[in-house]
């Protein structure tokens, strides 16, 4: 009798915690994408037969006439916002009852992580924004302009007097933004590319190491937390944090005693924990490339968060752990379309030989913010390849959606689901961009920039969480460009994939033998 009982109870448990949620949008009687019981509609995804962001675009692509979608993220059920009103009105309007996005670890065994701005939530969110947000602005990143060209410049110098060289380019670009990040962010200045088996350089390809298994227990983690904590899973190793952390509050204690002043991060964390960091309201009509999100009143506010040396380390820590991923991604996709598209790479030599001229060689801050087909062609890659295929919102409050037409209903959005923007399918929406699997740079130009639905293009997310670092990323991608087209052509060889498809089998956004290119004296 008993084992019978508890075989109801388990069946039961199965049943109500692992089967029935994958009706979850059938039951409420919205439209929604395929979901089996356990993996939802990531059962694709966990057999590696679609990558996450291939997923997203079919789910997107099979309902086109649908403002909002549902999906199940193995049991735990999202909704895929589609309509462009609906977003803005999500994003930024109701900003209040979606002011969260979805968490990874816990303070307890990933602390770096969840102390830093983007897992932080309500009050505490805003406090760390409105302290942050000055770091970023266009006289801050002017200032680390001649750091981030130094790297550019010894960068381009490793591939000097030695003909066409065959590169992968995510190894080289990885090494890049590393000694980009170690400058800015921790005052550190490196060489990778001459230098790889530096502790720096060894310990952030640890950190970055994201396969399969990391994007599970990420998953893990969102869709139950208290299951994650009893299998005591972390995200990141321990030793990589501690190490990263050491670096950090070691620079900091030096620095107070010996009076070191450098324009990094380190130096604006410090002077905004004691108070002396305000928004630069100056130059907040300038925006430094189409692609740069602006600031919302959140982060123009004046800061109240207290920066204890935990604060401190997160934000230096998530710096790194954000850019160097993104950055070079972007740029390893940048670097593929310009050697297949060759009349693009000519037309933006021709733009950086004529600023070459006018500044003889010594190429100042306004300048390369003023290179128009530059940003072109910066902007285009973000739509064609955005780093972050998606971004999150958690409801933080019950909210209603109400039908606009006779085939909908009343949604309540209950507090605690999350809601998705697919960024990569809005990209790709023939509707929004014509022709949207082509490289075209003329998309941004004066003539046609204008033409661009207000969000439709979302490559740093929308409304007062957008990214934080757009305008440190895009210059980042600028200087890197800039130094290596001066000298040298992007060219394919015979690893190189076209056309490209992004890996199924892979975490992040690349190919299946990764980005193989020729690097190649102009004119050789």
């Amino acid at each position: 009798m008993l084992t019978l009982l508890l075989g109801i109870i388990l069946g039961a448990l199965i049943y109500y915690k692992l089967i029935k949620p994958s009706n979850y949008w059938e039951e409420k009687g919205i439209t929604h994408g395929p979901s089996w019981p356990i993996v939802g509609s990531m059962g694709a995804f966990l057999r590696r037969k679609k990558h996450i962001i291939d997923i997203s675009r079919d789910i997107y692509k099979q309902f086109p006439n649908e403002r909002y979608v549902g999906l199940m993220q193995f049991t735990t059920p999202v909704l895929m916002i589609k309509d462009l009103d609906l977003i803005k009105q999500i994003g930024v309007k109701e900003f209040d009852h979606f002011h969260d996005h979805l968490g990874l670890p816990n303070a307890e065994r990933d602390p770096l992580l969840a102390k830093s701005l983007i897992n932080l939530t309500a009050d505490k969110w805003k406090q760390m924004r409105a302290t942050l947000s000055p770091i970023f602005t266009g006289s801050k990143m002017r200032n680390m302009y001649h750091l981030m060209g130094q790297c550019a410049e010894n960068f381009a110098k490793h591939f000097e007097g030695k003909g066409q060289v065959d590169v992968e380019m995510k190894d080289i670009f990885t090494k890049f933004a590393t000694d980009v990040i170690a400058t800015t962010a921790f005052g550190i200045q490196l060489n990778s590319i001459e230098n790889p088996k530096d502790e720096f350089f060894a310990m952030a390809q640890k950190l970055t190491q994201f396969g399969p298994f990391q994007l599970l227990k990420m998953f893990l983690h969102q869709s139950s937390s208290k299951l994650a904590n009893i299998l005591k899973i972390q995200i990141l190793a321990s030793d990589v944090c501690m190490f990263f952390r050491s670096i950090i509050l070691d620079n900091i204690d030096r620095r107070s005693k010996e009076g070191i002043i450098r324009p990094d991060l380190i130096y604006l964390l410090m002077e905004a924990r004691k108070g002396r960091l305000t928004y630069d309201t100056t130059n907040t009509e300038k925006k430094e490339g189409f692609a740069t999100v602006e600031e919302s009143h959140i982060g123009r506010a004046s800061p109240k968060m207290e920066l204890t040396d935990d604060y401190v380390a997160a934000q230096a820590f998530l710096f790194f752990f954000a850019g160097f991923e993104t950055i070079s991604t972007a740029s390893c996709f940048m670097a593929h379309e310009l050697a297949v598209n060759p009349d693009v790479q000519k037309k933006l030599q021709d733009e950086i030989d004529t600023v070459n001229e006018e500044h003889n060689g010594e190429i100042p801050y306004e300048a390369i913010q003023s290179m128009k087909y530059l940003d072109q062609v910066v902007s285009e890659t973000l739509r064609h390849w955005p780093p972050a295929f998606q971004t999150d919102r958690i409801c933080t409050q019950d909210y209603i959606i109400e039908p606009k037409n006779s085939s909908e209903r009343t949604l309540l959005i209950k507090k605690g689901m999350t809601v998705v923007v697919p960024i990569a399918a809005l990209h790709h929406d023939p509707q929004y961009f014509t022709e949207p699997d082509r490289f075209d740079p003329e998309r941004f130009s004066d003539e046609n920039k204008a033409k661009i639905l207000p969000g439709s293009y979302l490559p740093f997310g929308i409304g007062p969480r957008n990214c934080i670092g757009s305008r440190f990323a895009l210059l980042e991608i600028k200087i890197l460009f800039f130094h290596l087209l001066a000298k040298f052509d992007f060219v394919t060889n015979d690893k190189t994939e076209i056309p490209m498809k992004i890996s199924p089998k892979k975490a992040r956004m690349a190919p299946e033998n990764m980005f193989h290119l020729g690097i190649k004296p102009r004119g050789a």
